[in-house]
């Protein structure tokens, strides 16, 4: 009815001789200056780049200048 398929059918995975590459990484902080409409364009261009999620920004806050607000990114990126 059921055979046991544990026994010598299997084909054997070879042990990793070439471990994943080290690589680097550094924290850069990107801010957003501008309208809230402005910020709002600039993040939807972003994510349509695959570079950023919009919900990894800041929430957009007011500089204390008149139609001015600001947004704030940290992105960890890989260092060659």
């Amino acid at each position: 009815m059921f055979q046991d398929n544990t026994q010598g059918n299997q084909p054997q995975i070879p042990p990793a001789n070439n471990p994943l590459p080290d690589y680097s990484f550094e924290t850069v902080n990107h801010t957003l200056f501008g309208s809230l409409t402005a910020i709002r364009n600039t993040i939807a261009l972003l994510h349509k780049l695959n570079y950023a999620e919009p919900n990894d920004w800041s929430k957009p806050l007011p500089t204390g200048r008149p139609n001015e607000m600001m947004a704030i990114l940290s992105k960890r990126v890989r260092v060659d």
